[in-house]
């Protein structure tokens, strides 16, 4: 299937805004402290306003249990993510990612397959990079024998390409395009492409290279604000955390009037499309 038609199998549209829900600090991290249940409730109220403000998905992430381990995460966080997971599911009927830091990939596939999401997404899924937790390495080929394992063919894998918070100098020679080849010919279902960081704009020129390199949809995964979307009209998904939030800080609870505001721009220009 070509692009469009497969963001409309998963999505429900051609093109899709995704509402990142960061969750609370969870059980056993360095900022961790609430119940699980509250940490699922609280979940609950973001992607309540997401759905709310018109967003066609959602996408779950642990960016609150900074420092990260690196490349996998202990039982505890899969099991508070799988129960918040599970209650957004059940109150919100939007389509569902996954994300667990920082390249925790097989994890986040069977937290994904648990409840029942329709994607996640990855770090390090081809080549290697040197990322904040240090040097992050070539996953796809675990990865997609676990979840080959465990039954999950219906979850499908976004990939980071060139990823932010990263550096990229032992790759230096390996440009965007060619990872972006790279990660299809490996078998991602999607490419996602950002800034340095997050919150920080993602070049419209490297949206327009991967996209030209590779079949499947490319999505923005940083630096999407209601003022700066129509800058990716190339891109096949854009997901939304920082800007949809109070003060525009990721850290924030969803602001709803912010994430209206996307969500109005984002669709407008989806028609015009």
């Amino acid at each position: 299937m070509d692009r469009g038609q497969a963001m409309e199998s998963l999505f429900g549209a051609p093109r899709a805004l995704i509402g990142v829900v960061h969750l609370a600090a969870l059980p056993g991290t360095p900022h961790g402290g609430l119940a699980v249940a509250e940490i699922a409730a609280r979940a609950v109220a973001d992607a309540r306003a997401y759905h709310a403000a018109g967003f066609d998905a959602l996408i779950l992430e642990n960016m609150h249990d900074c420092p990260y381990l690196k490349g996998s995460v202990g039982p505890e966080i899969v099991a508070a993510m799988t129960l918040a997971g599970s209650e957004v599911r059940r109150a919100v009927p939007l389509p569902l990612g996954v994300q667990v830091l920082a390249a925790a990939n097989t994890e986040a596939l069977a937290v994904a397959h648990a409840i029942g999401a329709g994607f996640v997404r990855v770090e390090g899924f081809v080549f290697a990079h040197v990322a904040d937790e240090g040097v992050i390495e070539s996953s796809a080929g675990a990865l997609l024998r676990y979840r080959k394992a465990i039954g999950a063919a219906g979850v499908r894998v976004f990939a980071d390409i060139k990823k932010k918070h990263s550096a990229h100098a032992i790759t230096a020679d390996v440009d965007l395009a060619e990872t972006a080849r790279a990660a299809e010919f490996f078998g991602a279902d999607a490419v996602i492409v950002t800034g340095v960081a997050t919150g920080r704009e993602t070049d419209p020129a490297d949206v327009a290279a991967a996209r030209a390199a590779a079949g499947i949809p490319v999505l923005v995964g940083s630096g999407i604000t209601a003022a700066n979307l129509a800058r990716y009209d190339a891109a096949d998904g854009l997901i939304v955390g920082s800007s949809a939030k109070l003060d525009g800080a990721w850290s924030n609870p969803v602001d709803e009037a912010r994430a209206r505001a996307l969500s109005r721009n984002f669709k407008s220009r989806r028609s015009s499309l």
